[in-house]
């Protein structure tokens, strides 16, 4: 089992350099941020966890840029993955985002992980012009068009959302393949759209019934033809022993531990101590 950190950032507490470092230095195997551009004052779309149009944390508010926050992570360490749970491509032009993925993943060796959403605030999605019932298909485009970016010399893409002709894009990632991970509710929609189009699957943080989900996930790969089998992180919840033996039996690869809302000595001293229990 592999372990990693996700730090939900804000204009408070702890840099997310600092809480990268430390989690390197912990033996953590994974480093995870989140993303929003913005959060409409009205909105018509609940929350997940609510259900309502209340938000569960006033850091969704605050959120610091994913790639941005990424980079200064990447300064400071060496070996950690650099990773989303999750990030919002199709709130970002997919040629400028294909560029500052593949500079982040060539300038820190190779280590990049794409964690993406469809975008439960649909609202905030509308502000970029993106069609709640649409988002699947924009972000199917926006994946495709920017692994052409990546990985050809001379790349094209003539879609709904996203179209250019030739063109050249450098620097290629580091990486053949960055790993693309899609964070959302386990259903038959995520799931079909992962077997299709990514490589694995972060759970939500209220995640339930784990063991059917796995399983339909994995009729589903299997369906879809797919070698192998999809890469699955739980992302939030305890990471007890008891717990973590019960994911690793279901296949589940690698478990995300929230770090607490708390100041910087308060965070640095809760990633060591799980550090210690857990690796």
């Amino acid at each position: 089992m592999r372990f990693g950190i996700v730090l939900f950032t804000s204009d408070r507490g702890i840099t997310p350099a600092a809480c990268a470092k430390a989690a390197e230095d912990a033996g953590f195997f994974s480093f995870y941020v989140p993303e929003h551009t913005h959060i409409p004052v009205r909105r018509a779309a609940a929350h997940p966890l609510t259900g309502t149009s209340d938000l569960s944390d006033d850091r969704y508010l605050r959120t610091l840029d994913p790639w941005v926050a990424l980079s200064t992570a990447a300064a400071v360490t060496s070996t950690i993955r650099l990773a989303t749970a999750v990030a919002l491509p199709v709130e970002s032009d997919p040629i400028t985002l294909a560029k500052t993925v593949a500079s982040l993943d060539f300038l820190s060796g190779g280590r990049v992980t794409l964690g993406a959403g469809f975008g439960w605030n649909t609202d905030e999605l509308a502000d970029h012009g993106i069609p709640a019932r649409l988002r699947y298909t924009a972000l199917r485009e926006y994946v495709e068009a920017m692994r052409a970016l990546w990985t050809e010399d001379v790349a094209a893409y003539d879609g709904r959302f996203v179209s250019f002709g030739g063109s050249w894009a450098y620097p290629k990632p580091v990486q053949e393949h960055i790993p693309l991970l899609v964070g959302a509710g386990g259903t038959e929609r995520t799931f079909a759209w992962v077997a299709a189009n990514a490589d694995g699957w972060i759970t939500t943080p209220y995640e339930t019934d784990m063991a059917d989900r796995v399983r339909l996930l994995t009729r589903h790969w299997a369906d879809a033809g797919r070698a192998g089998k999809p890469y699955v992180v739980a992302l939030g919840g305890r990471a007890d022993p008891e717990r973590v033996d019960q994911l690793a039996a279901l296949g589940v690869d690698e478990v995300v531990i929230g770090v607490p809302d708390r100041d910087e000595d308060a965070v640095l001293a809760f990633i060591a101590k799980m550090g210690t229990r857990l690796n």
